[in-house]
């Protein structure tokens, strides 16, 4: 195939295969970067599943983001980006993990473009087949040599995790959890169902939700507030006790001059 006869097809668009790539121009490679879809196509379209996979899918992103930018690792998570290997149908996984790149924004992963492929996925099921990701993409994605897939059944409140065998290996082993706890190499977390909820330890501490941190710092604000209300009662009662302590003292002091300025005209009067 010539380069020039490359087209996408928009109900199963593809990214060339590799060899293909290689002789591409870099007018050419942009040309077909910008006709990959960046949304789902008809052959990729799943029913919506509601908040649960929605809520699950986003806080997944989002704790794993401020967690990366906290210890200053360069991450890019996505959620459901369209992710283009070569000459593989599309797919989209739920959240996708790529390790130490730059986590601007994209529309699109095209691994020939980008140089490497995922490095974990996540997917979240909530209701109907599941065969999708228990079977296909379990398959699928060793063959493509990610690295880790995990997957929440939310449904059935249910982890499970796989990691490939071994270096160069194209098959998955079930990742194997210890007191609950699934341990991901590549995000250096484990993972464990809590309650509905999918969370992420470090050193067996939960990484904090969005909810949890809003709530920590209302407590801290609430905190500082009483504390700062506290003070001013404080220094508000020493300024009362020292206009006291001030007024006591002009007191005494005018009660002195008076004593001594009656024994000064009682003594004149003896004279």
């Amino acid at each position: 195939m010539c380069a020039d006869s490359y087209r996408v097809d928009p109900d199963d668009p593809r990214a060339p295969p590799q060899e293909l790539w290689e002789r591409l121009m870099p007018d050419e490679r942009a040309r077909i970067l910008d006709s990959l879809p960046s949304e789902f196509p008809v052959s990729e379209a799943n029913p919506p599943e509601g908040d649960p996979h929605f809520d699950a899918k986003v806080r997944a992103r989002e704790v794993l983001g401020g967690f990366f930018s906290r210890i200053g690792r360069k991450v890019y998570l996505g959620c459901e980006l369209p992710v283009y290997y070569p000459g593989e149908r599309m797919f989209a996984p739920d959240v996708i993990a790529v390790m130490d790149v730059e986590p601007h924004s994209r529309m699109r992963w095209v691994v020939s473009a980008e140089g490497r492929g995922l490095d974990l996925a996540l997917e979240i099921h909530v209701a109907g087949e599941r065969r999708k990701d228990l079977e296909r993409n379990v398959e699928r994605f060793a063959r493509l040599g990610i690295r880790e897939y995990f997957l929440f059944d939310r449904g059935r409140l249910k982890l499970t995790g796989w990691r490939l065998a071994g270096e160069g290996r194209r098959v998955y082993q079930p990742i194997v959890p210890q007191q609950g706890f699934y341990t991901s190499e590549v995000l250096g977390l484990e993972l464990q169902l809590e309650g509905e909820r999918l969370r992420f330890y470090h050193g067996r501490a939960a990484l904090p939700e969005a909810d949890e941190m809003i709530s920590t710092l209302e407590r801290m604000v609430g905190e500082a507030e009483a504390h700062r209300t506290e003070e001013a009662q404080v220094r508000a009662e020493l300024e009362q006790r020292l206009a006291q302590e001030a007024h006591r003292r002009e007191e005494s002091e005018r009660r002195l001059a008076e004593a001594l300025s009656e024994l000064e005209r009682l003594r004149g009067r003896r004279r």
